[in-house]
């Protein structure tokens, strides 16, 4: 009979090894589970998700259940390295590999990706349906000025690198037409309130643009996310013929620096505190501002340099000012003006002085350069809408 002691013991000290050491499928670190039909370490959130597929994974903990001897066999022989080169053999550049901490739809669609459908081991032809010409959606999309979800047509085109989406079926025109050169799509389950919850994002009229949509199966979902990075890699590839997939990676998704409320007031601070909802960005180095989290187009924009262009971010003590209900205060300070924000918490400010840092750190790109001057100029120096907003 197998020893409970001796065999968890093995399986402590092969979950120890390099690429056991990791999750195999998130990459989070120290996993106590493992897949004993498919020879991975995993952590429990991923655990959780091989459960769902049970005529394809079984998994038990490394600590607290018995191993028979052989099932321990298998998982020496085996592990994350080995597992990988095989169900990791062609995953293409552009398909989206999630980290420990993406929304759960992202992890399951890896996972069922990899182990269920089997798309990278190079038997199947999956990836071709990411290549195709044209790739058509039909999704639940928020209304501009409603928070109701009505069905729309999407056509994601790698002939002309746009997205369209049409009213109707039959619909000969489309109602919006979007470029991928500003094309970014990142998921957003809790903002929307679904978790399968996408948000769009584009230039229109010289202002952020949001669409908001999302659909009932996970695989669609995610395949049309992926078949956008897909077409973006494909324009990136176009437009800098110099540089290499690797190169162009970082680019295909952004996700924000930073999200949430903080209050702000107008240009001379003696106008009323409103609330408002707030997005930052380091790879346009754009600080957004809107009503609410769901709003379709951006109110202000603020573009935030470097030190040595006079761009800095501190704490605030001035508390006692108009119609402010928070008190957590942080002065941004730009060549033109000086920003005043309030936070509810002590941890929102630390976090958000923390992001401002960060991006005020990065040196600028001659794409920056670009953008502050467009920002600056382009739109006007008036960076904020009117106070009203």
């Amino acid at each position: 009979m197998a020893s409970l002691e001796r065999n968890n013991k093995i399986l402590l000290d092969l979950v120890q090894q390099p690429g056991n050491n990791l999750c195999a499928d998130c990459g989070a670190p120290e996993p106590d589970w493992a897949s004993y039909t498919l020879g991975v370490f995993v952590c429990l959130n991923c655990s959780g998700l091989h459960r769902n597929l049970p005529a394809v994974s079984r998994v038990k903990s490394i600590r607290l259940d018995f191993w028979d001897d052989s099932l321990v066999e298998f998982m020496r022989k085996w592990g994350n390295s080995a597992a990988k080169a095989i169900y990791e053999k062609c995953v293409p550049a552009f398909f989206y590999q999630p980290q420990q901490k993406d929304c759960i739809v992202l992890k399951d669609q890896w996972i069922r990706a990899k182990y269920e459908r089997r798309e990278f081991t190079g038997e199947n032809y999956f990836q071709q349906a990411y290549y195709s010409g044209k790739y058509p959606s039909t999704l639940w999309k928020k209304g501009k000025d409603n928070k109701q979800f009505l069905k729309r047509i999407f056509l994601l085109s790698r002939k002309d690198f746009t997205l369209r989406y049409f009213i109707k079926e039959d619909s000969k025109l489309p109602k919006a037409v979007i470029s991928m050169k500003d094309l970014n799509a990142v998921f957003q389950p809790e903002k929307i309130n679904h978790a399968h919850g996408l948000q769009i994002s584009y230039m229109h009229d010289k202002r952020t643009r949001n669409l908001f949509v999302y659909h009932e199966k996970g695989q669609v979902i995610v395949s049309l996310f992926n078949a956008i990075r897909a077409t973006r890699l494909a324009y990136l590839l176009k437009k800098h013929p110099t540089l290499r997939d690797n190169d162009l990676i970082p680019q295909l998704t952004v996700n924000c620096l930073k999200e949430g409320y903080m209050e702000k007031t107008g240009p001379t601070h003696r106008e009323p505190f409103k609330k408002r909802w707030f997005t930052l960005c380091s790879m346009n180095r754009k600080l957004l501002y809107y009503k609410s989290p769901l709003d379709a187009t951006e109110q202000g924009a603020v573009f935030i340099g470097t030190e040595s262009h006079s761009y800095s971010a501190s704490e605030s003590s001035r508390q006692s000012l108009r119609g402010n209900r928070w008190h957590c205060g942080i002065r941004l300070e730009t060549p033109e003006r000086q920003f005043l924000f309030m936070c509810e918490q002590e941890q929102e400010q630390k976090e958000w002085l923390e992001a401002f840092r960060k991006v005020i750190s990065q040196p600028m790109t001659p794409e920056d350069y670009a953008i502050e001057d467009y920002i600056r100029h382009g739109r006007g120096v008036s960076i904020w809408m009117p106070s009203s907003s």
